[in-house]
Order: structure tokens, then sequence, then C-alpha cells
């Protein structure tokens, strides 16, 4: 049997670091307020100037595809994820794909949110398991920063998120005899469109004509909008739904994962998730404290940097799930 497997990661951050003490300058609120509502410390923000969604993107991709000794020609298929496009269109998988100086592969957009890196890999598994792809690159991309206004008015949603890149390239492999675990073992997806305007970006969109009036800004109908408690108790609710499917569907239960690495949307939502399913904190991989929610990239981004401090070895059980803006949700097991 043919399996999608993790061949390697990468990841790009900007270099500006924006602490809760800044945004105590600019808006009314507090490090305090924030790391106990969150438990972030500090995020980064992008330059705009120079860099952008697929940018991050492609540097995080060439790091990924160097680590696995892949050149221009060995992806078959491009994934890209992100909610914060360069363009309205075209998508930004073209755009990292010019970049990256990819011959005519297919380059699909996902926009699917902060489950934008499951959704990815079950289109990835998809592929790779009905032999229409052998080596699948997967890039996860944000710039919230251009979306956000740092200010009282924005500040439900400019507190908590970060921009950032991460990227998997996935490669078949035979699943060997006698070896159950192996490669990306499982990954399930859902979807309830019922609360889609309880965390939505509206304006401007195609519901309204013209798509953008300087009304629009006058009133903050271009800004991101979020039900804090409602995404909450949809969050803690869906992620323990989708983690115990998917140890049903494995059998393989929570105690025989060596990690769980949650989207970092809140730092009190994942341990209430790992508590629910009694998982130890001390396995549950984290870094929203300086990351902030990097929305489809976190996942990855938690990762690669888990990887790159030696804490994922290889043969190890990581589970991951995430939940977001749809609400979209979902969760994998992976073998590394």
């Amino acid at each position: 049997m043919i399996k999608a497997t993790l061949k390697s990661t990468g990841a790009y951050l900007p270099k500006r670091e924006v602490s809760n003490t800044e945004l105590e300058h600019l808006m009314d609120t507090s490090d305090a307020w924030i790391q106990e509502r969150s438990g972030i410390q500090s995020r980064r923000f992008a330059d705009l100037t120079s860099e952008t969604c697929s940018s991050m993107g492609a540097k995080a991709a060439a790091q990924a595809m160097s680590a696995a000794s892949w050149n221009r020609n060995a992806p078959d298929l491009l994934i890209f994820s992100t909610l914060s496009p360069d363009y309205y269109f075209p998508g930004a998988g073209v755009l990292a794909q010019r970049e990256l100086d990819l011959p005519n592969i297919p380059c699909l957009d996902i926009r699917a949110q902060c489950s934008g890196f499951i959704y990815g890999l079950s289109v990835a598994r998809a592929y790779i398991e009905s032999g229409l792809a052998q080596r699948v690159l997967l890039i996860c991309s944000e710039a919230q920063s251009a979306l956000m206004e740092l200010s009282t008015r924005g500040r439900n949603i400019s507190v908590l998120f970060g921009d950032a890149a991460a990227a998997v390239c996935l490669e078949a492999a035979p699943q060997p005899q006698h070896q159950p675990r192996f490669g990306l073992m499982d990954c399930l997806i859902h979807a309830e469109g019922a609360f889609a305007e309880e965390l939505v970006l509206k304006n401007p969109g195609t519901r309204n004509s013209p798509i953008c009036r300087p009304e629009m800004i006058e009133t903050g109908e271009m800004l991101p909008y979020m039900n804090g408690p409602a995404v909450f108790k949809h969050a803690t609710k869906r992620f323990h739904e989708a983690l115990t499917s998917l140890a049903q569907r494995t059998n393989i239960p929570p105690s025989q994962w060596d990690w769980f690495i949650p989207h970092q949307a809140n730092q009190r939502i994942s341990m209430q998730v790992a508590k629910s399913l009694s998982f130890p904190e001390e396995k549950v991989i984290s870094n929203i404290h300086h990351r902030g929610n990097t929305t489809s990239a976190s996942i990855p981004l938690a990762l690669h940097e888990a990887l790159t401090e030696g804490r994922i070895q290889p043969g190890d059980l990581i589970a991951m799930a995430a939940f977001g803006s749809g609400f979209t949700w979902g969760a994998a097991l992976l073998q590394y």
C-alpha cells in the first residue's frame, strides 16, 4: 500500500517581533489581559513593503524542498493554504510557483482558514494514495497584519494574530509489511456553515456592490470579526470530537500518541482539549506564546520548530487538530 510520508519541513518568520507591551501603546489593552486570555506574549508582523503572503510561503517552501533534496522538477502538485492572499485573484499558489520557478504543475488554493493545513494534508493524501502524485508541496502562509487595525476598535483580532509561513514536502512510499503505523495514517475534515458569520471578514465581497465603499472603512466593515465566546465553545467541542474520532478510526488511543500539535488559536483551548483526552500537557507542542495565532501556518510552523529542536524523533506518533472560520475543523495522525 502506498502512503503519504513527511519528507521535510520549512518555515519563514518575519523579523519584526511585536510584543504585548508595544500593543498597549496602540490600543486599550494590557500584557496581562492578553496573556490571561490567550497565552500570547508576542507575535511577528511582516514588512508589507517587501514581504507578501506568497513570498513568505515561497521562502518556507524553498527551505523544505532543500531539506528534502527536491529540485524544481520534483513536486507534482502545489497546494497553498491562506486566508490572506496577495490578490483577490489569482490565488497565492501560482505566485509561489512563479517565485520558486517550478514547472507547469497544478496549483490548488485552499480557503479553510485555520483548518487549512489539515485540509491540505487530506488533499495531498488523496493525490498520493490514488497514485495521481508522487510528491506534493504543501504551503501555508499568512500575512494577517495587512488585514488588522491596530486600535481599540480592532483589538479583538489584532492582539491574537501574527504572520508566518511554513511548508511540508510529502512523498509517496510503500508501507512496509508488518508495520501498520506508517506515514500519514489518517486525516478527517468537517465543516458547519451555519456559523459562518461568527468568524468572518465580510467586506470587500461580492454580496455588496460596489464591493468597496468609503463607509465600509469608516464603520469598520472591512475588519475581521470574531464572536470570541462562540468560537471558544465550538472549538473545544469540535477539537475533542475530531481527536476522539481519530483515535477510534486508527485504533490508537491518545495514550499512545507521542505528541499533540493543536492549531495555535488559544492556549486555554489547547490545554482544555488535552485535559479532556487525559493527554499530558508536557506532550502538547505549543508556540503561541511568541508566534500568536498564525492561522493555517500554525500547525506546520510548530511541527517544524519541534523537529528543528529535536523534540520529535523518527517513529514518533503526532496527532494534529485544527478549528477555524467556516466553521471548519479536522484532525490527522502522522508517524514521523
